[in-house]
């Protein structure tokens, strides 16, 4: 979600993908996660936007949207035993170093180095460190404990896969009576000493694997019940079972990881060295401790085999064949009855992926009615926009032929006017103005006693006040600097809606009048002398 928020933020559109792999040793863990639901009182901790953005409500809470799981890759990992992811830009293991030894912490940093791409970044705990890591990683912040991974350092140790380690037994400094030195045994090495007599005498021969039966770990001596395979190295306990215990063997693994139970089976003939030995078999699942969950561990123990009894009127031949004929019958009806609800299982599986292919079916279908609305209003909009832009296409005609019709009546007229708005700034002019009125195109929206002119008129702003105020017209007869007289007429300015909003200045030019009444009111020759 951050990602996607950091993207968006983005000043530069580009395309960037992410792939986030989560990983943890518990399978419920994983498969709970890979739900994505949470609780209905999220609300009140997850921002509104960030709700709606990426979370889809649901009867019993919310489940993250679908754009966000298909980003995350839910797998069930064990650090120590399975390989590592390789080729990542981010390694977030935060809080697990801390439950790990010393000796396991420097196993699985250079693991860490080997995972990130170059300049890669490695998340640690606000309690963990790199340690003697600091030739592999760079701290980028100490404190948030943020570090960068640096280049391959030239003759570092090669990382060990998968990144097992098994500590060794941690020995006390005395040695055992009757050891050079003289020196007596502690408690602890006598209880080591002890363990170790016990687990290489009396203890069964056990072999630990994984959940697909991979050999992990071998105790004691496993080689009357497994053998190498011929061929290639398979260290797998199927290949490697001894004739006569891998059917066994695999049923009871099978078993044991379905019912997630410890299984025994009691009694089963094993071929080795050209002989049968009795065995009994346990296979336990693990749980505990938390290193190991997951894993699976099987133990082999001799059983005294039974005395053959010739059966009285058959031969010996015959009997050793009808009783392994019975036991092949048996093992058959066990992997019959394992195939039976292995196929059961199978069928629970498949409905269940019935119902979510029609529940997804469904979603689809409402998906697409939903599509086939939206296009449908989508039409009707554009329709309804292209009458409305139409229209509007026609008032732009209508008004462009209006402005044409007024520029040339005014400019018919040969008579400078002059618009002015309220605040008494230059609305418009016409061409006949500036030769009154120094004007220019860019001087609309400028106060009129900003401009210069050849009038003298020092009250035409009061007188255009006075109109605003009164809505009277008023008409004076003004002289310009240059001798000219013009009539000056101030009118309201009124919208189609009724409102003033503004003043209408014209400017008739009366320069003729004004001559010949000069003219006229000068004294004739003859009224002088009487005449």
């Amino acid at each position: 979600m951050v990602f996607r928020e950091a993207v968006a933020l983005r000043k530069k559109p580009g395309r960037f993908s992410l792939q986030i792999f989560a990983t943890d040793l518990d399978k419920d863990s994983i498969d709970r996660a890979r739900q994505g639901v949470y609780p209905a009182n999220i609300a009140g901790e997850v921002l509104p936007e960030r709700l709606g953005r990426f979370f889809v409500q649901e009867e019993h809470g919310y489940q993250v949207g679908k754009e966000i799981r298909e980003m995350v890759i839910f797998a069930p990992q064990n650090v120590i035993m399975d390989p590592p992811f390789t080729k990542l830009d981010i390694l977030s293991c935060r809080n697990l170093l801390i439950y790990l030894a010393p000796e396991m912490q420097k196993k699985l940093l250079p693991l860490f180095h080997y995972s990130l791409n170059p300049d890669g970044i490695l998340f640690l705990g606000n309690a963990e460190t790199v340690g003697s890591g600091t030739g592999l990683f760079a701290p980028i912040d100490g404190k948030a404990r943020i570090y960068r991974r640096l280049a391959d350092v030239a003759g570092s140790e090669p990382v060990e896969f998968p990144a097992s380690f098994f500590p060794a037994q941690q020995w006390a400094a005395p040695l055992p009576a009757g050891l050079p030195g003289g020196r007596t045994p502690t408690a602890l090495t006598l209880q080591a000493l002890a363990d170790q007599l016990l687990l290489q005498r009396f203890s069964p021969a056990a072999v630990l694997t994984n959940d697909k039966g991979d050999i992990l770990y071998v105790s004691g001596r496993t080689g009357k019940y497994l053998e190498p395979a011929a061929g290639k190295a398979n260290w797998n306990i199927y290949a490697m079972a001894r004739e006569g215990l891998r059917y066994e063997l695999g049923n009871a693994f099978q078993k044991a990881l379905r019912e997630r139970r410890t299984v025994t089976q009691a009694g089963v003939r094993v071929g080795t060295n050209g002989g049968v030995q009795t065995v009994d078999l346990t296979v336990q699942p693990l749980q505990e401790p938390e290193a190991l969950r997951g894993m699976v561990i099987i133990l082999f123990a001799d059983a005294p085999t039974a005395p053959v009894t010739k059966p009285k009127g058959k031969p010996r031949s015959a009997a050793l064949a009808s009783s392994r004929a019975e036991q092949e019958l048996r093992q058959v009806r066990e992997e019959l009855q394992t195939t039976r609800e292995e196929m059961q299982t199978s069928q629970e599986e498949l409905k269940s992926s019935n119902e979510e292919l029609q529940s997804a079916n469904e979603e689809l279908q409402s998906a697409n009615e939903e599509l086939t609305t939206s296009k449908e209003e989508t039409q009707s909009l554009n329709e309804e926009l292209q009458t409305l832009n139409h229209e509007l296409q026609g008032k732009v005609d209508e008004l462009s032929w209006a402005n044409n019709d007024m520029r040339n009546l005014l400019d018919s007229t040969d008579i400078a006017t002059l618009f002015l708005d309220a605040a008494l700034n230059v609305r418009r002019f016409t061409t006949q103005m500036v030769r009154i009125v120094k004007l220019k195109p860019g001087d609309v929206g400028r106060p009129i006693t900003d401009l210069a002119s050849d009038l003298v008129y020092p009250s035409l702003c009061d007188d255009a006040r006075e109109v605003l105020r009164t809505l009277v017209s008023r008409e004076n007869p003004v002289a310009a600097s240059d001798g000219r007289w013009f009539s000056v007429r101030i009118m309201p300015y009124r919208t189609l809606d009724n409102r003033i909003d503004g003043v209408v200045i014209t400017f008739i030019d009366i320069t003729a009048a004004k001559t010949l009444e000069a003219q006229l009111r000068q004294p004739r020759p003859g009224r002088e002398t009487g005449e």
